[in-house]
């Protein structure tokens, strides 16, 4: 079972029944003795299988704030993967084998039906390693492990940034390592689209612009490298002629080992560039595409959900919000139809900051104070609340986008660390102010940091659901903070209400966009002519969303998925409960057990609603 490197990301039940396994029935109801003791047994047991998984990821312990194998990166290679999956195959098997599922409480039973569900999703997966796109535009290694040691690799001391150069070499394996599978990948006939790779070799030659490899400034490493030992220096922790001997075994570093990893793959990226796609569909063109597909909306959605109910929910979806936009079109009093309406919101001045850095800082401090009014409100709304802060920044040059969603790093689970909300700004005619304010709540709180941040600190599952993260989850609970913070008294502005709405319409567009090029054979273009018909967005954002889609399949459909069914049980509860119901109480049973698989959050809350039926 492969480890994510970063902690990174959905429905009504008659659309679909969930893969994620139920509940056994119970031949004879055991003590609370017995209850108590076996689930006991079995944490414990959580405790050690899951540090035994984490052994084999450095970088996620850093990633967690912890420094075990400070100097490594992890190995990325097929034959170490297959070494971690085997680990989680006999685990599972002794699972079976030593406990007894009947003797466990219902919270234990879940953590039971997690483990074994994140093994299945893993072994389903060994089927379209050929499949995978393994170097892309948003979220490959090649771009993320650089990211990983400016933001996340913490130095206090020198033995840290002894380990930083260390990595800096493991980068570089990492590298090779993953160029072995694109490269048996293509042989496959498996291949990125050509935009893909076009933006592969600039972030790639990004890396290697600017000092020591250039004399254009300073590249972004060897920039960070001098900032974390100023940072010594002024701490007492090192003199001046222990920098100058850091900064050399830096630049060797760089120079000897950095620079061809990622030379070898920019030459390996121009090689393909004439193989690969000029017009660009999904993955359903490609060899055993369609197969690959079905397994990443499953995976995404923790659902069975066929390609065509997702569509078709898309397009209802569609509908829906229209005729929403529509009213608060006519509250403003915009004489025209609702294209024309979009085409006054993506194209009027007033609704973007000046695209200088007085623009970027305003739209930074903007988000602060939309956060800074939220978080008084929780209270209100949740017993649970973060105890991680959180930051917004401006993306790194080397990774920005002009137009890229925005998106959120966790902190670490000791606080050590800030959750961050990322924003590319590269373009501010590409960030809307109407919509600032439901992207703040979706990347912070109420949204994901306020989710991530709580299942971190839990300490009422095993540690390892504090870790997990099922996509229609997390994101559906994102999408689904955005309403909440309208009920919260959020978006006072008709303007930034329709923001709200725009950005629903994203996820209603990306069920209809992402099955239409995955499962209907799409075209790129066909994809944006969709979303530029029933959105205001700026086409470069509404550009950089449909080629996300293309190399992500199954990802975008996890929003509005997750959201609907969130909203369904909370439905359900309100139902069941009547005057008993409490928003605070169920928002913290949603949050309280981390994230899960659809179907078990079902389970979650179905038990919750008993319970407070009977006073238990």
């Amino acid at each position: 079972m492969r480890l994510p490197i970063f902690a990174a990301a959905l429905l009504l039940t008659a659309c679909g029944q969930s893969e994620a396994p139920t509940e056994t029935v119970t031949a004879a109801r055991p003590s609370a003795e017995e209850t108590a003791a076996e689930t006991a047994r079995l944490n414990d047991w959580f405790e050690v299988k899951f540090e035994e998984q984490m052994q084999q990821s450095p970088l996620l312990m850093t990633f967690r704030g912890r420094k075990d194998r400070y100097t490594e990166v992890d190995d990325l290679s097929i034959e170490a993967a297959d070494e971690q999956l085997e680990m989680a195959r006999q685990a599972v098997a002794e699972l079976e084998t030593e406990f007894d599922y009947n003797k466990l409480t219902p919270e234990a039973k879940i953590s039971y039906d997690i483990w074994k569900y994140q093994y299945e999703q893993a072994e389903a997966g060994v089927e379209f390693r050929r499949n995978n796109y393994v170097f892309e535009q948003m979220s490959s290694i090649h771009t993320l492990l650089v990211n990983f040691l400016i933001n996340f690799h913490r130095v206090d001391e020198v033995a840290d940034y002894d380990a930083y150069v260390a990595r800096i070499s493991g980068i570089s394996r990492g590298i090779d390592q993953l160029l072995v599978q694109a490269k048996a990948n293509a042989e496959a006939g498996v291949r990125p689209p050509r935009f893909a790779y076009e933006e592969v070799l600039k972030q790639s030659e990004a890396l290697l612009t600017g000092a020591p490899f250039t004399e254009e400034g300073d590249a972004p490493l060897w920039s960070d490298a001098q900032r974390k030992l100023d940072a010594l220096l002024d701490a007492e922790k090192i003199d001046a002629e222990t920098k100058t001997r850091l900064l050399v075994e830096t630049r060797n570093a760089l120079a000897d080992e950095f620079e061809p990893a990622y030379q070898r793959l920019i030459d390996f990226v121009a090689a393909e560039l004439p193989k690969t796609a000029e017009i660009a569909t999904g993955v359903g063109a490609l060899p055993n595409g369609k197969a690959y597909y079905n397994y990443m909306l499953a995976s995404s959605t923790t659902t069975d959900m066929t390609a065509e109910e997702v569509h078709q929910l898309g397009l209802d979806e569609v509908a829906r919000i229209r005729k929403e936009m529509a009213t608060l079109k006519d509250n403003v009093g915009f004489d025209g139809d609702l294209s024309e309406f979009f085409t006054f919101i993506r194209e009027d001045e007033q609704f973007y900051f000046p695209n200088t850095d007085e623009g970027r800082q305003a739209y930074i401090d903007e988000a602060e104070a939309k956060l800074a009014f939220i978080n008084e409100k929780l209270p209100d709304y949740f017993g649970l609340l973060p105890k991680a802060d959180l930051v917004v920044k401006r993306v790194e040059p080397f990774r920005e986008q002009d137009g890229a969603a925005q998106h959120y790093y966790p902190g670490t689970p000791d606080g050590s660390r800030p959750g961050i909300y990322y924003a590319h700004l590269s373009d501010m005619t590409a960030m809307p102010i109407n919509q600032l304010e439901v992207i703040a709540y979706h990347e912070g709180n109420p949204g994901h940091h306020m989710q991530l941040s709580i299942a971190q600190e839990l300490e009422s599952v095993p540690t390892f659901r504090t870790q997990a993260s099922f996509t229609a989850y997390v994101e559906g609970w994102g999408l689904y903070s955005e309403l909440l913070a309208k009920e919260m008294g959020a978006y006072d502005d008709v303007y930034a209400d329709f923001g709200r709405l725009t950005t629903e319409m994203w996820r209603a567009v990306r069920l209809v966009v992402d099955t239409g090029l995955h499962a209907k054979g799409w075209t790129e273009q066909e994809a944006i002519d969709f979303f530029v018909a029933n959105t205001p967005e700026p086409l470069e954002s509404i550009r950089s969303e449909v080629r996300r889609y293309i190399v992500m399949p199954g990802q975008a459909t996890s929003y509005k998925v997750g959201m609907l069914k969130i909203l369904a049980l909370r439905a359900k509860a309100e139902a069941a409960l009547g005057d008993a119901f409490d928003i605070r109480a169920f928002h913290d049973t949603v949050l309280g057990g981390g994230a899960l698989p659809l179907a078990v959050l079902e389970r979650r809350i179905d038990t919750w609603i008993d319970d407070v039926k009977t006073g238990a």
